[in-house]
């Protein structure tokens, strides 16, 4: 395979943005690599449609693939072995898919589904571990995500066992809403119940009460946020705790 072309392309702020084979890179990871790494891992990188419900990777196989998202959202699962599973964490385009590759582990014990459709760069694991060696900055920025989806990961745990489903529900669409920046999130109540750990006549309720007070509306498969000031309000205390501590790793790594 030809390896692919690497331009530029005009911003709407004037500056150059990156773009492999005329797909502008989004993935905020890519984005903060220094030029000279960026020669190194942008010729390795695969444009991808991502489809919603595809699988990235399953607990206990072989990461063939990592995945720096572009556009679109992915579940981070763990899945117990009655086949249920509860979300533990999102990742969009601030984020990878295939963390265990970073510290040379061939497999992981969670799934990675796509949430919400959309695109990403895909990385072969043999070729992630040569950049990892190579790439120092990539390295860095990889393992201070790898602490921002742990902190996540601990508090949606929190927030599972804590709080009600209203205040969960609206937690996770402004997860999402940050990730996809739609105010459109196009999710069936079946697979809400999934993420939430709950019963789909639990989050239908919940849906219920947050459309009810005008904050939400829902209709075949596609929630909108209608009022993202009061539904924060709506949200538990996870969803502050969780930006302020992402922004405070965010402002020290400037």
């Amino acid at each position: 395979m030809a390896n692919p072309t690497i331009r530029a392309r005009s911003r709407s702020d004037g500056r150059a943005s990156p773009a492999i084979d005329g797909q502008p890179i989004q993935n905020e990871i890519l984005l903060s690599l220094p030029p000279k790494e960026g020669e190194l891992i942008f010729p390795r990188l695969t444009f991808v449609d991502l489809r919603a419900y595809d699988l990235l990777h399953e607990p206990g196989e072989p990461i063939k693939f990592g995945y720096f998202l572009n556009m679109g959202m992915a579940s981070i699962l763990s899945v117990l072995s009655d086949g249920k599973s509860v979300e533990v964490g999102l990742t969009g385009r601030e984020g990878f898919v295939g963390l265990p590759l970073i510290v040379g582990f061939s497999t992981g014990p969670t799934r990675a589904v796509v949430q919400i459709e959309g695109t990403g760069f895909r990385v072969a694991s043999r070729e992630m571990a040569q950049l990892i060696r190579q790439c120092p900055i990539l390295a860095n920025r990889l393992q201070r995500y790898v602490q921002i989806l742990a902190m996540q990961g601990t508090q949606v745990a929190a927030c599972n066992r804590l709080h009600e489903v209203d205040e969960r529900l609206a937690r996770w669409l402004l997860m999402c809403q940050d990730r996809i920046d739609s105010h459109l999130v196009p999710l069936t109540q079946e697979f809400l119940a999934h993420m939430l750990g709950t019963r789909r006549a639990s989050v239908t309720v919940a849906a219920g009460m947050l459309q009810k007070a005008g904050l939400i509306t829902y209709q075949r498969g596609h929630v909108k946020i209608v009022d993202r000031t009061q539904l924060e309000d709506a949200a538990c205390e996870c969803y502050g705790i969780m930006q302020q501590q992402d922004t405070k790793w965010r402002n020290e790594s400037a």
